[in-house]
């Protein structure tokens, strides 16, 4: 696993989201953008990293960031999170995990003594001109939202 730094271009995706639609890194030209990669829809971890996120959007859209969740689920398991959490945010499904090989947090994990590939728990600020900010690799699930409007108030 190679994960994207600091001052990488971010690779230009394009996505389903939870609707169907294709979502590209261009969509979001002059925005900055929260692009947080989780495991899996709709259990404990991802679930509560969603609503932090969900309950800090006003705070987010202050720092002009929108945020785009991504994981390996089909989109019509992300259209049942964002209905059943009231997520306030696009969720966009990577099944065949391209853009989470291209930002390098597909590979290993172990997990009850089973070692397997998977989705890594990252996240990456990308600003205005499609350059990676900063990454967020070390943080709880439950202070992921903490983590980053931190990182944005340091930093405006």
């Amino acid at each position: 696993m190679n994960t994207l730094t600091a001052g990488s271009p971010a690779p230009n995706f394009s996505l389903l989201d939870q609707d169907g639609n294709t979502v590209s890194l261009g969509d979001f030209k002059g925005k900055k953008i929260l692009f947080y990669f989780y495991p899996k829809a709709m259990t404990p971890g991802c679930t509560v990293q969603a609503q932090g996120l969900r309950d800090i959007q006003s705070q987010l859209a202050e720092h002009n960031v929108v945020v785009l969740g991504a994981s390996i689920d089909p989109v019509k398991r992300l259209g049942k999170f964002i209905e059943r959490d009231n997520l306030n945010f696009t969720l966009l499904s990577d099944e065949e995990h391209i853009a989470a090989d291209q930002f390098g947090v597909w590979g290993e994990k172990k997990f009850m003594g089973k070692v397997y590939d998977g989705l890594h728990r990252i996240s990456f600020l990308i600003n205005e001109d499609g350059v990676i900010e900063h990454v967020f690799n070390k943080f709880k699930t439950k202070t992921h939202h903490d983590v980053v409007l931190d990182y944005l108030n340091d930093n405006a």
